[in-house]
């Protein structure tokens, strides 16, 4: 039996051992899963609401081992308390619009006909999700899939797979059967196979856009819907109206936190060149004042990467970046030894859209920062990339701020804050980003599809 080792970024040990289940036992899963999804969808909604939200419930009676098992997994500091929050926030928004969202659309009904359209749902959903913020990322799609009437299937990360667990242990004790709301561990050839061969009707993905592109090659041909979100090279842009404090305070933030690990973090920041020394002065005072180191520790705020070939590819961005003129504003911290997972939280100036660090998504702490001389060229400079998920616009005017936010090339726009989902909005992106809807009411619709009713009585 093959087994994965879950490899700790705090001390490289190797924290779990799981057995990978094989092509044979993942597809009898698979029908197992779509033989139950009938029943559980018969059930009346307010039934796999409840069920949801008690899951939701018993999740948070363990948020101290949450935070001490991430900060193992994946290298978060237990100081900031795991991802209940936002994880708790995302269930109880899709529960509270469930009813609204899933309602029948009518048409007609009269003394002749009745028309209308349903939401159904597509039967089993595969859910691969990644480890950077496992919670969260996992619930966006489970949550919503559950309540419309779906199965689900979840493929955690690697790095994170006592994450799967964990929720798959909360929903089943909240009463949503097992083989309704089922944990896996796969490989990628089972994983695929379940795709193509049509052992599932959906697939959410989460994570690289190799893995995206190796998602929809596996469904090519089946006709199954593939909603992938992939990543991005999300920019900021201060305005020469904007609070500068907040701004800094806020973008460094958005760049850091999470050791930089955010798919919606900030990696390029763009700063009107009346405020570009201030800001910059600012931003490298930002970095200075972060302790890095063992995530375990309370006094840390920024924790390892989560495995060390992330933290070689931003070291490598970096170094190519400084080779090419760019300059690094911070000194290697203590617990940065150069060649392991704990990496000094980096600023760089005199950068360009010539560098990879500029260009290729990082996933690290670190960030470029470029004057520019008014809006036209920030907009340029924020469209110069084949990536598309968040934009942050620094400014005092709100209408200048949605007037700029409706030339850029993303899926969502921020006005004076970063690195946050919002359960009523939808969660999009475009280009190498992906295409998918998550949360909102575009949520039910994405893990339903329309069945139409033309009813004719007389």
């Amino acid at each position: 039996m093959a087994t994965i080792d879950l490899i700790s970024p705090i001390d490289g040990s190797v924290y779990l051992t799981r057995e990978v289940m094989d092509r044979n036992a993942a597809l009898a899963a698979a029908k197992e899963t779509r033989a139950a999804q009938a029943e559980w969808a018969a059930r009346p909604l307010q039934e796999r609401i409840d069920r949801v939200l008690e899951a939701n419930r018993i999740v948070g009676e363990t948020t101290d081992r949450m935070a001490t098992e991430l900060a193992h997994q994946m290298g978060r500091p237990v100081r900031y308390g795991g991802e209940y929050g936002g994880f708790s926030e995302r269930v109880t928004y899709m529960a509270g619009i469930a009813a609204d969202a899933l309602a029948p659309d009518e048409i007609e009904d009269s003394a002749t006909f009745r028309r209308l359209i349903k939401r159904v749902p597509w039967g089993t959903v595969l859910v691969v999700a990644p480890w950077n913020y496992p919670y969260m990322t996992a619930i966006n799609a489970i949550a919503p899939a559950l309540i419309a009437g779906n199965a689900v299937i979840l493929k955690h990360a690697r790095q994170t797979l006592q994450v799967g667990e964990r929720l798959a242990e909360a929903f089943q004790a909240a009463g949503v059967p097992e083989a309704v709301m089922r944990n896996v561990v796969l490989d990628h050839d089972t994983t695929t196979a379940l795709i193509a061969e049509r052992q599932v009707d959906f697939v959410n993905f989460t994570g690289s856009v190799g893995g995206g592109q190796a998602m929809e090659r596996a469904a090519a041909g089946t006709f199954i819907p593939v909603a992938t979100e992939l990543g991005g090279k999300d920019p900021g842009y201060v305005r020469a109206d904007a609070d500068l404090d907040a701004a800094v305070d806020t973008l460094m933030d958005g760049a850091m936190f999470n050791s930089g690990q955010c798919c919606c973090g900030i990696e390029r920041i763009y700063v009107d060149r009346a405020l570009y020394d201030d800001f910059t002065e600012k931003a490298v005072a930002w970095a200075n004042a972060q302790v890095l180191g063992n995530p375990l520790d309370a006094d840390t705020t920024m924790g390892p990467m989560a495995h060390i070939r992330f933290a070689r590819e931003v070291r490598a961005q970096i170094d190519e970046a400084i080779a090419d003129g760019a300059t690094a504003h911070v000194a290697r911290m203590p617990a940065d030894d150069g060649a392991g997972t704990y990496v000094t939280p980096q600023v760089l100036t005199g950068v360009t859209h010539d560098m990879r660090v500029m260009r290729d998504e990082s996933f690290g702490p670190v960030v470029g920062i470029m004057p520019v001389d008014g809006d036209d060229e920030a907009v340029r400079l924020m469209n110069d990339s084949r990536f598309g998920l968040t934009a942050s616009v620094w400014t005092r005017d709100a209408s200048q701020a949605e007037e700029i936010g409706d030339r850029l090339e993303t899926g969502t726009v921020f006005m004076n804050r970063c690195d946050y989902l919002d359960p009523a909005l939808c969660w999009t992106g475009c280009k190498d980003t992906g295409r998918g809807a998550g949360l909102s009411h575009l949520g039910y619709q994405a893990l339903t599809r329309p069945k139409s009713y033309h009813l004719r009585k007389a």
